[in-house]
């Protein structure tokens, strides 16, 4: 009975300790320097995206604003992350990415400051979306890569660079997430 209580305390422990991080409390900045987290995007779905505008997935900008157009009024957010990590392929300031992103893609989601997705000096909002504890482990693969967050904060689904955001499989997890 003893040892029963025991593996009962520790597999309720154990459970605690692994959950799901709350993906909305994490500090961000917007591409202006604001201090923000993705709770200014409440009660919403969020796509986050770690983009580079020197990219041969840049022209997603296009497929992600609308995206963005086609279901911001139901609740969805897109949130940029400009990321330098691969192939040094976003070596702008902010200030260049974001007029290469309204100039050339006419983008009006929400944009953050530059940020590592990889490696020891990841933001800790990539450190937690690649976390096992999120439910879709692994590093950043690549520029453009998606991850998905619920309304509660919690990551639904994550999608590699190779899906467009035209595709059906995302449209399909984001209309899921929108209900």
């Amino acid at each position: 009975m003893r040892l029963l209580l025991a593996l009962a305390t520790f597999l309720t422990l154990s459970m605690h300790a692994a959950e799901a991080p709350n993906l909305l409390t994490i500090p961000l900045k917007d591409i202006d320097g604001k201090e923000t987290t993705l709770a200014a995007h409440k009660a919403k779905a969020v796509l986050v995206v770690n983009v580079a505008s020197e990219c041969g997935y840049t022209a997603q900008y296009a497929g992600l604003e609308a995206l963005y157009r086609k279901y911001q009024a139901k609740g969805l957010v897109i949130v940029g992350v400009p990321c330098n990590d691969f192939g040094g392929q976003e070596p702008g300031t902010e200030a260049e990415i974001k007029k290469f992103c309204s100039s050339r893609f006419q983008v009006t989601f929400p944009l953050t400051t530059k940020v590592a997705a990889k490696g020891k000096v990841a933001h800790p909002l990539f450190v937690a979306l690649t976390s096992k504890e999120a439910g879709h482990p692994g590093p950043v693969s690549w520029n453009f890569n998606k991850f998905l967050i619920g309304a509660d904060g919690k990551l639904i689904a994550r999608f590699d660079s190779s899906a467009e955001p035209e595709s059906a499989e995302l449209q399909a997890a984001i209309e899921k997430a929108l209900k």
